[in-house]
């Protein structure tokens, strides 16, 4: 009796997370590729595709013009980003109505409107074998023999030049920066290591919704600042400032009602304020903010808001002493 095909079972791997940091004092030893402003997903690629996110959810429901990366065989398992391209810059603004829709009908529109495209950037197994302790440059020179290009999927790049170039030119550009990366470094799942070094051209920060502010004017009865804050090295929560520009009409209807449902009596914070047009929320929602500085009090300087993130609060880093 002849059996049918064999099920692949890939193991999973837990995202490698950048440091933030400057430019290596020497560029020897290290590569350079763009930082992009997307989705952190693992592409598990068998006889069918799953996309894991950085949070461990299972996303590929939602981008379904990557479902060509399978079948492969050998199945192998690629990191990546998935990211949105307006005017052929990264948008990440674009992916926000798409990121936590499941309904197909709306996603089917939403692939139309605003196709998404999985830069992948490093080989984590092939086959039988897992390849993280192989150095960088070894896995990317397999997973350039992978031949991974399509319309929805391509390879970062690896540029070729001196950092401070490069990111002189990607900040020329409007990009986000670089990630400079060991040459000899090994994949660390689950870590967050300066073999990767994330320099960005402008301050960011993940932090967690704690609660909302009412609006005034065009923003009556609706949300006119968002409460963020940030962990301490205890694991307490820190309120760190009110972000209030940077929303697009659609993305506060999003966030008014995911808030609606969260709302609370007590604060989340340790360092609460009180105010009668204050609402408290459950802190489950991270997103990303732009920002100039830190004040000596921990509030950030001019926020902006950027998005929601694919995140775990857990996963928010304790601000930087």
């Amino acid at each position: 009796m002849t059996g049918g095909p064999a099920v692949v079972r890939l193991p999973r791997y837990a995202a490698m997370l950048a440091a933030p940091g400057r430019l290596p004092s020497t560029d020897t030893g290290w590569a350079y590729e763009l930082k992009y402003d997307g989705i952190r997903a693992a592409a598990y690629v068998t006889e069918s595709l799953r996309l894991i996110s950085r949070n461990g959810n299972d996303i590929t429901a939602a981008w379904p013009e990557l479902t060509g990366l399978a079948p492969a065989d050998p199945p192998y398992v690629v990191d990546g980003e998935i990211v949105a391209f307006v005017d052929g810059r990264p948008s990440f603004e674009a992916l926000q109505p798409r990121m936590h829709q499941r309904d197909p009908r709306a996603i089917a529109a939403l692939t139309e409107t605003t196709p998404a495209v999985f830069v992948v950037f490093d080989l984590l197994h092939i086959g039988s074998r897992s390849l993280i302790d192989l150095p960088y440059l070894r896995r990317r020179e397999l997973l350039e023999q992978i031949g991974l290009r399509g319309a929805h999927w391509r390879l970062s790049p690896r540029l070729a030049g001196r950092g401070a170039d490069l990111l002189a030119q990607s900040r020329e550009l409007g990009l986000e920066g670089l990630v400079a990366k060991r040459l000899d470094g090994r994949y660390l799942p689950g870590q967050r290591s300066p073999l990767w070094t994330k320099i960005k051209n402008v301050a960011t920060v993940d932090v967690i919704v704690v609660g909302w502010r009412r609006g005034s004017g065009n923003r009556g009865g609706w949300i006119g600042s968002l409460l963020v804050a940030i962990p301490d090295g205890s694991g307490n929560l820190v309120w760190a400032g009110n972000v209030g520009t940077g929303f697009t009409r659609r993305a506060l209807a999003d966030l008014y009602a995911r808030l609606s449902v969260l709302q609370r009596d007590t604060p989340p914070v340790v360092n609460a304020v009180t105010d009668a047009d204050l609402f408290w929320v459950d802190p489950v929602l991270v997103g990303e903010v732009a920002f100039t500085e830190w004040t000596r009090d921990g509030i950030l300087r001019h926020p902006v808001w950027r998005g929601l993130r694919d995140m775990h609060p857990s996963q928010v880093a304790p601000r930087p002493s």
